[in-house]
């Protein structure tokens, strides 16, 4: 029997968004979509516990399957899934069995091969391990073991703590695995049960597919073929597999927001959320982002105070925090006025195009914020 969503539902006006913005974001939106920019897209927008909008544009599937995008239909997050592997670790951290500071050779003794003995948790989840470009074979999304065996032999490219270069999908398998080394637990079963469920979100948000729900996944298109086998949709890859509704996603922003409580349930510590969220490495220059600064946190990036940002919009308050997936997406959340906004689609766009377009798309969802 599908769940009922968590957030009350109400309307932009009653949460204070002005409708002129919120008109611009709808019109743009429908002109990508008639110009063949991308196929489908969801917005999704909420404040202080409830719902604002939640809008579907478009064509999930393209060709002879042509599917509609509705309400029910999941996109792929591609690297919005880090903040919820990253948020499973924070759970870990709360229950005493991780630490920031224990280096992953602590828990994964193999990892120590390379050179790796001495990295940190903490500069693995701030993308400062020294192994950017790692990655695991395809024969390991179904065999874990594998996984670790993989994940452990993984190269180092630079001495870890020197610089800062996005990790796209290194950091989260490594992530994935002390996980399920310190739980005994697939990782894919933990952040459904130490983040999703708890907050009501298991028809809104999956890390690993099951076969009876991947029906609902749209299709993603890109200049070059796209994985859409059901393979991969069950891999749930911790560091770009997840599939979700934009609702969804704006859900977990608000549960960030509300201090780790959404309803009953207190899925973390509002001391957690505020470390995990604040500016862990100042100003240095990302290596892979076209040398900006992403101000990064422990999973989520900030907006901090530099002229440039990629994402969450040029005008964002400066503690607005959240994450995209590449060439497709985005979600974040603002502090200061209890807004959380989340935009998919299923076409990955190259920049300079896509970055321009979600520059344009996040601003207008903060210029609507009375």
């Amino acid at each position: 029997m599908p769940h009922a969503f968590p957030l009350p539902e109400s309307d932009p006006a009653s949460l204070g968004f002005a409708p002129r913005p919120l008109a611009a974001l709808d019109a743009l939106i429908a002109e990508h979509i008639e110009d063949g920019r991308y196929p489908g897209a969801q917005i999704a927008l909420a404040r202080h516990g409830k719902l604002a909008l939640f809008q579907s544009f478009g064509r999930a599937r393209d060709g002879a399957e042509m599917m509609p995008v509705t309400n029910d239909t999941l996109f792929l997050l591609f690297s919005q899934t880090k903040v919820l592997t990253s948020a499973t670790v924070w759970t870990l951290i709360e229950d005493g069995v991780l630490s920031p500071m224990d280096r992953i050779a602590d828990h994964l003794p193999e990892f120590a091969a390379r050179g790796k003995a001495d990295i940190t948790l903490h500069q693995v989840m701030t993308h400062q391990g020294g192994f950017p470009n790692s990655d695991v074979t395809r024969a390991s999304w179904a065999d874990h073991a594998r996984m670790r065996a993989e994940v452990c032999d993984f190269s180092l490219d630079w001495t870890p703590g020197t610089r800062m270069q996005y990790h796209g999908r290194a950091a989260h398998l490594t992530q994935a695995m002390v996980i399920e080394a310190v739980t005994g637990r697939d990782y894919r079963e933990m952040i459904a049960e130490r983040i999703i469920n708890p907050l009501g979100l298991q028809n809104e948000i999956f890390v690993g597919v099951p076969p009876a729900q991947q029906h609902r996944c749209a299709d993603t298109y890109a200049p070059e073929p796209r994985d859409n086998s059901a393979e991969f949709r069950a891999a749930g890859l911790p560091h770009s597999g997840g599939y979700a509704t934009a609702r969804g996603m704006a859900a977990f922003y608000q549960m960030l927001l509300a201090g780790g409580r959404m309803g009953p349930a207190r899925v973390l510590s509002p001391r957690m959320i505020a470390y995990a969220t604040r500016n862990q490495t100042g100003e240095s220059p990302d290596l892979q982002m076209d040398g900006i600064p992403m101000h990064r946190g422990l999973g989520p990036h900030v907006r901090g105070e530099s002229d440039r940002i990629r994402g969450l919009g040029t005008i964002a308050a400066p503690a607005t925090f959240g994450h995209g997936g590449v060439g497709s997406s985005y979600s974040w959340a603002d502090p200061t006025s209890g807004v959380s906004f989340t935009y998919v689609t299923n076409y990955v766009q190259p920049d300079p195009w896509h970055s321009l377009r979600l520059d344009r798309i996040s601003n207008m969802a903060h210029a609507a914020i009375e």
